[in-house]
């Protein structure tokens, strides 16, 4: 008798497809409705970042062809082929409050320079940011911002926008942890928030006609973090020759 594992494989295929035009969670949501539509479907993982969708499905009930045809009436969620070999060009800016000077920012493109997938980095440090662009296909924004936490520094998204502002604090050693950042991100107006337990601090992302660094404080400090603004950082190595790359 055929067990369930083995019987689920034998009824199982997967297609993998890139989706160009789904950006967003709620582009995956539109898709994921679509494509379970008459059924067949046994899970679907996406990747947003290299925009492919990864569907499992019961060939007896519903083809990869039938699949497609779907994608492709909407138009904008139409899928092609997904290759591990193409070049998906991503970018994104992180901001960082700790990046104080060229010496810093020198010290984080040492480290991405070494990353597989890095395709050029552009630092800002007059305002503490860093916009890296990079191949999807070998790396991803998890790990780029990984190996900038490792060096001790915070990273957050960054954005062009007169609404958003960033918050830095320092904490106790024992909050800088995936607690705290989950706690952070459930605040009103917050975008993004990040730890460094190493600098033990905690550096956020947010909207600022809808929150102030004056309420998020507040609101940590009755979370039970206790989150201090630091004094101006005066850069003992803004003086000091840049580090050779």
């Amino acid at each position: 008798m055929m067990t369930s594992a083995i019987w689920a494989a034998v009824e199982t295929d997967t297609l993998v497809v890139r989706i160009k035009g789904m950006r967003c969670e709620e582009c995956a949501h539109k898709v994921g409705i679509l494509l379970r539509e008459g059924g067949g479907i046994e899970g679907i993982q996406y990747n947003l970042e290299r925009r492919t969708a990864t569907i499992a499905y019961n060939p007896q009930v519903v083809s990869a062809d039938t699949l497609r045809a779907k994608l492709a009436a909407t138009g904008r969620y139409k899928s092609v082929p997904y290759s591990a070999t193409e070049v998906i060009r991503r970018g994104m800016g992180l901001q960082m409050t700790d990046m104080h000077c060229d010496r810093c920012a020198q010290r984080i493109m040492k480290r991405l320079e070494q990353m597989e997938g890095i395709d050029s980095l552009a630092p800002h440090t007059d305002k503490h940011y860093i916009f890296v662009r990079y191949d999807a296909n070998k790396t991803c924004k998890a790990d780029i911002r990984q190996a900038i936490g490792e060096l001790g520094y915070t990273p957050v998204a960054y954005y062009n926008s007169k609404d958003i502002s960033f918050a830095y604090f320092n904490i106790p050693a024992e909050a800088a942890t995936q607690a705290t950042i989950d706690e952070a991100l459930a605040l009103d107006g917050v975008d993004d928030a990040n730890v460094n337990a190493r600098r033990q601090s905690l550096a956020i992302t947010y909207v600022n006609t809808e929150t102030t660094l004056e309420k998020l404080q507040a609101e940590l400090k009755a979370a039970g973090i206790e989150a201090v603004v630091p004094a101006p950082h005066e850069c003992k190595e803004a003086k000091q020759e840049p580090e050779a790359l």
